[in-house]
C-alpha cells in the first residue's frame, strides 16, 4: 500500500492507516508486524483475546490477533502467517510490506475475551498461540494460576518460543513431528474445578477439543476459529422478510442472498469484514424472530439466547426478523 493510502481510504470503511514501525521475522513462515499511528500518537486500547482488521491489496481484509504489549499505548504487534492456499495476502504481507508502508486498519474488537476464572488452561496450535499470549500476561498480572499446550507442524514453525521459555513448566512445547497430536485428554482430566479452557487454531484442533469438552459444563470452554466451521444446509430455502426498525424498511432475503447483501442493496450497509461469520465486525441486534445461526463465534447459550446475530452468514429459521438496523 503506498506512502498516502491512508487519505484514500473512504470514510465508510471504518479503518485509519497505521505505519509499519518494524517487520521481525518470528518463526518459519511467521514475521510480525509492528504497528503504530503516523504522528506516533497513542491507539485505542485492547483487552486480550481482541484482533485487528488490517486491509491488504484487491480489497482483502484479514483479522490478526493483537499479541504484543496491551499496557503499551502507542504500538500493536501482530503475527502473520504464510498462507500458501491463500489469495495472496499473507505473501504480500512477507514479500512486499515494508518499514514505513501504511496499512488500513479497523478495531481493535475482541470476540474471544478473558473472563474471570479459578483457573485457565490455554491450547494453542500454531499461529493460534497470537491471542492466548496477552491472556497469559493477563493471568500473570492477576496472579490466576494457568497452563499452556502449544503445538505446531515443528519447533522451528512455532512462534514466540523464547518469551514462552521464561514461564518454565507451565508450559508444554509439544511439535508434531516430535510429539504426535496434542495429549489434549490428559490436560483436560488434570483441569482443577473452576478453570476455562480457551484455545485458538486450526480447525481440526477445534474439533477436537470440542469433542473432548462435551461434557463438560457449559462456558469451560472458549475457542476462536481462523476460518469458518463447516455448516449444515440452512434451515429454510425459501426467501424470508428483514425488518429494520431504525431504518423504517423491509427487505426480503432470497435464497443465495445474504441479509448483509440484501440490507445493502436497500442502503442500509452494516459495517462488515470477513463476510465468513469469523470477524463479528457486522453483530447486529434481533428484536424479534428467530435467527439461523451460521457464524463461528457464538457460544451454544448465545445462540439459544438469538439476542444477536452475524448478518453475512445467518440466516432466519421463521417467515420474519426484526432487527436493530
Amino acid at each position: 500500500m503506498p506512502a498516502a493510502a491512508h487519505a484514500l481510504l473512504p470514510s465508510s470503511t471504518g479503518l485509519s492507516a497505521l505505519r509499519v514501525a518494524a517487520k521481525t521475522p518470528l518463526a518459519d513462515g511467521v514475521c510480525g508486524l509492528t504497528l503504530v499511528a503516523p504522528d506516533g500518537g497513542r491507539l485505542p486500547d485492547w483487552t486480550p483475546g481482541a484482533h485487528l482488521d488490517v486491509l491488504l491489496p484487491g480489497d482483502v481484509t484479514r483479522q490478526y490477533s493483537l499479541c504484543g504489549d496491551r499496557w503499551n499505548p502507542t504500538s500493536y504487534r501482530v503475527a502473520v502467517l504464510r498462507e500458501l492456499a491463500g489469495r495472496g495476502g499473507s505473501a504480500y504481507v512477507h514479500d512486499t510490506l515494508s518499514i514505513g508502508d501504511l496499512v488500513g486498519v479497523g478495531g481493535p474488537r475482541n470476540n474471544f475475551p478473558l473472563v474471570p476464572a479459578a483457573h485457565y488452561v490455554f491450547v494453542a496450535g500454531g499461529i493460534g498461540i497470537t491471542p492466548i499470549l496477552p491472556m497469559i500476561q493477563h493471568a500473570e498480572l492477576l496472579g490466576t494460576p494457568w497452563t499452556l499446550l502449544y503445538g505446531g507442524r515443528t519447533r522451528s514453525s512455532m512462534a514466540f518460543l523464547p518469551e514462552l521459555a521464561a514461564y518454565g513448566d507451565r508450559v508444554r512445547i509439544r511439535p508434531q513431528d516430535e510429539y504426535g497430536l496434542l495429549d489434549l485428554a490428559s490436560t483436560l482430566e488434570s483441569m482443577p474445578a473452576g478453570a476455562k479452557v480457551y484455545c485458538c487454531g486450526p480447525g481440526p484442533l477445534l474439533d477436537a477439543i470440542e469433542a473432548s469438552c462435551s461434557t463438560l459444563a457449559p462456558g469451560t470452554l472458549r475457542t476462536e476459529r481462523f476460518v469458518p466451521k463447516e455448516q449444515g444446509p440452512p434451515v429454510r430455502s425459501t426467501p424470508f422478510a428483514v425488518e429494520l426498525e431504525r431504518s423504517g424498511v423491509t427487505v426480503t432475503v432470497a435464497p443465495g442472498t445474504s441479509v448483509l447483501e440484501a440490507m445493502a442493496a436497500a442502503g442500509v450497509p452494516v459495517l462488515s469484514s470477513c463476510r465468513q461469520g469469523t470477524c463479528g465486525t457486522c453483530e447486529t441486534a434481533v428484536l424479534d424472530g428467530v435467527p439461523d445461526h451460521r457464524d463461528s463465534l457464538l457460544t451454544d447459550a448465545e445462540r439459544a439466547a438469538g439476542r444477536s446475530m452475524f448478518v453475512c452468514v445467518s440466516r432466519s429459521c421463521g417467515d420474519r426478523l426484526v432487527l436493530d438496523a
